[in-house]
């Protein structure tokens, strides 16, 4: 558990995997729907994913620059498990109905 934790554990990490998902997201579009999370931090969190082979990250050689990020293999086995997490949460922590789901 701890080697888990120290790859997938951070605050970031779990939501950063669940946002790319099974679909190529450019930079942009992931610290879009991830909202509060600065560009330095997601940066630095994506690099260490990348390092860990969770995700891919693809540049292309255009004008004005483009960089993609997927997850590898690997990356997409923790997706039925962040899942599971989710209904997990949803089943023992519901969200009242006045509030949006944490």
């Amino acid at each position: 558990m701890t080697r888990t934790m120290a790859t997938i554990g951070t605050k970031w990490k779990p939501i950063i995997i669940y946002t790319i998902g099974k679909k190529k997201v450019r930079f942009g579009i992931i610290h879009a729907k991830m909202g509060i999370i600065s560009k330095k931090v997601l940066t630095e969190q994506l690099k260490e994913l990348e390092e860990d082979g969770i995700v891919m990250r693809e540049a292309f050689n255009e004008v004005p620059p483009r960089v993609e990020y997927s997850l590898t293999q690997k990356g997409l086995e923790l997706l039925p498990i962040l899942n599971m997490l989710t209904r997990w949460n949803q089943k023992h922590n519901p969200a009242p109905s006045n509030q949006k789901p944490r």
